[in-house]
């Protein structure tokens, strides 16, 4: 589906992101991980055609996304940001709407057709509840579903998201995150900046690991997603491990070590 190919990338003259490889494949949920200001936004920004490479390739689909319209990326990836607040008031099925825009010619009004596919993505994510409640005054977590809905409304082959629960309260990231890993095995394409390794340990198929603007390693969670990486790229100690669920899974998970603490119980 999304194959990157030795990109680097940045603003104006200055290199931000060097040399990064990696394939998103279809159906398949892969999360960059790595912390704040190693580059995760530029190289999301570079995907989604609002940056060009300075050098290597990225191929949407078999084709060059440099050589395609902003229509079509739009036809085939759905972009879901951090934050979002619109200027004006819109109900959330007309922002849920603004999501068919890619299909629309210039000046062209939604049809029916396009507010059935709208009403389909409330429907999807179990929001339509919301559908005529303004959407500045749902709250953050509703919001973040909205737009998940939005972008499911482009009907994309892909979704793209930076850091979508960074602004939510512990319950909303968890069901944000369920939604987005129930989207990917219907068949969605996801690719998800995070810099919080549960997310990846949780979600991801695969994992792409940055630090200061490289590549440090790519792979599966649980070969990449270790104690030495996770203190390598944060610079901070944790224990990762296992825990039973009451429906039998065993899930890992990622705990930060408060510093001293081995210390005091030691005391």
């Amino acid at each position: 589906m999304l194959e990157l190919t030795n990109v680097s990338c940045g603003y104006g003259k200055r290199i931000i992101v060097r040399d990064i490889s990696f394939t998103v494949k279809s159906g398949k949920f892969v999360c960059i991980l790595g912390p704040n200001g190693c580059g995760k936004t530029t190289l999301l920004k570079t995907v989604l055609g609002i940056l060009q490479p300075f050098s290597g390739a990225i191929m949407l689909g078999g084709r060059n996304i440099s050589c395609m319209r902003e229509s079509e990326l739009g036809q085939l990836i759905g972009y879901i940001p951090q934050v979002h607040t619109p200027p004006f008031p819109f109900s959330v099925l007309d922002v849920v709407l603004m999501g068919r825009t890619p299909h629309l010619s210039a000046l062209a009004m939604p049809g029916k057709k396009d507010k059935e596919i709208a009403a389909a993505a409330l429907d999807e994510l179990n929001i339509t509840y919301l559908k005529d409640q303004k959407y500045t005054r749902i709250s953050g977590g509703e919001r973040q579903l909205v737009l998940i809905a939005r972008a499911l409304a482009q009907q994309p082959r892909m979704l793209v998201m930076d850091e979508p629960t960074s602004s939510l309260d512990f319950g909303n990231q968890n069901n944000v995150l369920e939604k987005m890993s129930q989207l990917s095995r219907k068949g969605m394409s996801i690719l998800m900046v995070t810099h919080n390794p549960d997310h990846a340990l949780f979600c991801a198929d695969k994992v792409v690991m940055m630090k200061d603007g490289n590549m440090l390693k790519k792979g599966l969670p649980e070969e990449i997603v270790s104690e030495e990486s996770i203190q390598d790229i944060y610079n901070t100690r944790v224990k990762i491990g296992r825990i039973r669920l009451s429906d039998g899974t065993n899930i890992r998970v990622c705990v930060p070590v408060p510093p001293g603490v081995e210390q005091r119980r030691g005391a």
